[in-house]
């Protein structure tokens, strides 16, 4: 099946004015020629690759693209808009674009048109045909020409130097390597390659790249890489075995800065070549420059750093906290208190005698007292690490490879002051601030394979833990201990105003930054709650994840009350979040939120804000970080928790429901294709 038929040609019919509608209209377009088995989840994966980086090209054209399941072939459908669109690019708005779909397991024979077509896009005869076409078949044949098996073949050729003189007399010996990559692989990891090509062509000098992209890669040998005098590397995700390149001069910036100005690149990279002082390869080397880490608004940096170290947190808390719940299930609560001496004195040959138990042990029998001693201590030693790992992977997501090591310290100088969570955020923020500023430093060539595995860890984290224990660890603890305070001496009222401000959290963004910070607040308490006199930090946990169950079993439970106002896709993705909304997986709302969020968010964060309140007064409690329905045994209180999430979607269904009868959407343009999408 051809790629593009006439079918998916739209010939100034869509009128849209945001990137979003633009999208959501060819997702929609694609869905009729029976390509697509869900429009919304189609559009949804293009929209969150949209978010990542903007796809607008200079020249007028943008090209959306995603790798997902909700196509059945690889598809492109084009469009010239009836009036531009800005997607983002340097140079205006863009009037034509390029929707490529590629299935998740599209065969390499499929991506590797797809690439081909990417680079035709960087040739400007090739665009302004496009922009002239008179007809959807006319479009149709000009992409079909460009993806012709032979121009691919020229396409994918590495470019070599050009017949002409170099204008600098040390370009003719200088060999340039590079590589592209992006985080889908299908359209700028090849347009970026192109570009390079292009431009070193133009320059007079050699450059082999290689392509990390959708169709695998194609290593460069290395005795290529041996003879090249620098690399460049144009890439949004981590380049592979980056190893090939150390201790060559480097060049680093983002996909599209060598799509917009490679002649740049191609200059910074022959200037690198020649000099001595220059930053060079090392497996610690980063995607991307500091540079371009400076252009990103402050705000964006440090929602980044710090999701980057909760995102590796939560596998140690997922762990621990449920081995934790399984050693309460099988050696009942008083485990904790025996749980060392059992664990490191019995064994399954061995098993404890009941003087080893306290007095009020209530788990399964001898084997249950040592299974459960044995889960408990294995998950608490899980548990312990969440500072530390939290640390550590916020200097990570600041300072790369380099800072993990002063983070740990940093976090595990928190976790021994019992400065906690605050301590470990503080701690990791300092580490990564320090050994990010110590790799800037200009050193020389032999001295910097020291830097990131000896000299940065050492000095940063000397500094960095010597701080938190000379002057902010102490004044941290004490906050910390304040915090812990105030939580258990919450009753009342409070308790269920917080409650509510955690429900509507964990209802904002279904699983965004928002979330995470309600969820992190929540699993911090874990390990401080087990065995504490006062249940509040396992309320709060209860609290958290009754109310992130709301939003996709409110909406399961929608479509089940009013078929009507919902389409088959969705109701179909209504069946599937009761499993989701059940696991505590909020993200199962996502398909619904994308294609109507301002009614279905605020209808999610309703019925979640009810959950908070009542699981919160009903002093509910829970020491699993995951789980939802499927770990009772976890939750104090299941009942009431039960009937706490119950009515908060109940609350959200009614709510969506409601808001689906009577704040209606604006009819759409009578002149526009029906794939328009209508706006709020």
């Amino acid at each position: 099946m051809s790629i593009i038929t006439s079918e998916l040609v739209s010939l100034d019919q869509i009128r849209a004015t945001t990137p979003r509608e633009v999208i959501q209209a060819l997702a929609e377009h694609i869905a009729t020629t029976d390509r697509a088995d869900d429009p919304r989840a189609l559009f949804t994966d293009a929209w969150n690759r949209e978010q990542e980086s903007a796809t607008g090209m200079p020249g007028g054209f943008a090209i959306p693209h995603c790798r997902t399941s909700a196509v059945n072939t690889p598809t492109l459908a084009f469009a010239r808009l009836a009036a531009p669109v800005d997607f983002g690019s340097s140079d205006g708005p863009a009037d034509l674009v390029f929707f490529i779909a590629a299935p998740a397991g599209a065969n390499q024979d499929h991506l590797k048109i797809l690439s081909a077509l990417a680079t035709y896009l960087m040739r400007e005869e090739f665009v302004q045909s496009l922009r002239a076409a008179a007809s959807a078949q006319q479009v149709v044949s000009l992409i079909q020409e460009a993806v012709a098996p032979d121009e691919q073949a020229v396409a994918d050729a590495p470019v070599s130097a050009s017949a002409e003189p170099a204008p600098r007399e040390s370009a003719e010996t200088v060999s340039l390597v590079a590589v592209t990559s992006c985080p889908t692989g299908i359209a700028h990891t090849y347009m970026a390659a192109d570009a390079l090509k292009q431009a070193a062509q133009a320059r007079g000098v050699t450059i082999h790249v290689e392509t990390q992209g959708a169709t695998g890669s194609d290593a460069l040998p290395s005795a290529v890489i041996r003879a090249a005098s620098a690399v460049i590397f144009a890439a949004d995700v981590d380049v592979r075995e980056k190893h090939r390149f150390a201790g060559k001069p480097v060049v680093a910036s983002r996909v599209k800065r060598a799509i917009n100005g490679p002649a740049g690149m191609i200059e910074e990279a022959l200037r690198a070549a020649d000099d001595p002082t220059a930053q060079t390869v090392s497996v610690e080397t980063a995607s991307f420059p500091e540079a371009d880490q400076e252009a990103e608004s402050f705000g964006r940096k440090v929602q980044r750093v710090l999701m980057t170290g909760v995102s590796y947190m939560i596998p140690f808390v997922a762990a621990g906290g449920l081995l934790i719940a399984l050693g309460f299930l099988f050696g009942g609560y008083s485990i904790t208190e025996v749980a060392d001496d059992i664990a490191f004195n019995s064994a399954l040959w061995n098993l404890p005698t009941e003087a080893d138990l306290p007095e009020d042990f209530r788990g399964f029998g001898m084997l249950g007292a040592y299974l459960g001693a044995v889960f408990f201590v294995v998950g608490a030693t899980a548990m312990s690490f969440l500072v530390p790992a939290l640390a550590g992977y916020i200097a990570f997501g600041m300072a790369d490879r380099p800072g993990i090591a002063p983070g740990f310290t940093a976090g595990a100088v928190a976790l021994a002051m019992d400065a906690g969570f605050i301590g470990g955020i503080v701690g990791g923020v300092l580490a990564g601030a320090v050994a990010y500023w110590i790799r800037q430093l200009d050193v020389p060539r032999w001295l910097a394979g020291l830097m990131p595995v000896v000299i940065i860890p050492l000095i940063a984290s000397l500094i960095a833990g010597g701080i938190m224990v000379v002057f902010l660890g102490g004044p941290i603890a004490g906050l910390t201990a304040g915090l812990e305070n105030w939580l258990q001496s919450m009753t009342g009222t409070a308790a269920v105003f917080l409650g509510l401000i955690l429900g509507l959290m964990m209802c904002f963004d279904l699983g965004g930054p928002v979330n995470k910070v309600a969820y992190s607040f929540a699993v911090a308490g874990i390990s401080a709650g087990v065995g504490a006199e006062s249940e509040a930090p396992l309320m709060i946990m209860a609290t958290v994840m009754a109310a992130g169950m709301v939003p996709p079993l409110g909406m399961a439970l929608a479509t089940f009350l009013d078929r009507k106002l919902f389409t088959v896709v969705e109701r179909e993705n209504g069946k599937t979040a009761v499993l989701l909304g059940a696991a505590f997986i909020s993200e199962g709302a996502i398909p619904f939120a994308a294609a109507d969020p301002l009614r279905v968010l605020p209808a999610s964060m309703a019925g979640g804000a009810v959950t908070g309140a009542l699981t919160m007064s009903f002093g509910v409690t829970s020491i699993a970080p995951h789980g939802g329905v499927f770990v009772p045994f976890a939750i104090g209180g299941f009942p009431l928790f039960l009937l706490a999430v119950v009515i908060g979607a109940a609350v959200t269904a009614v709510t969506v429901i409601a808001l689906k009868r009577w704040v209606r959407k604006q009819p759409a343009d009578a002149a526009a294709a029906p794939a328009v999408p209508a706006t709020v």
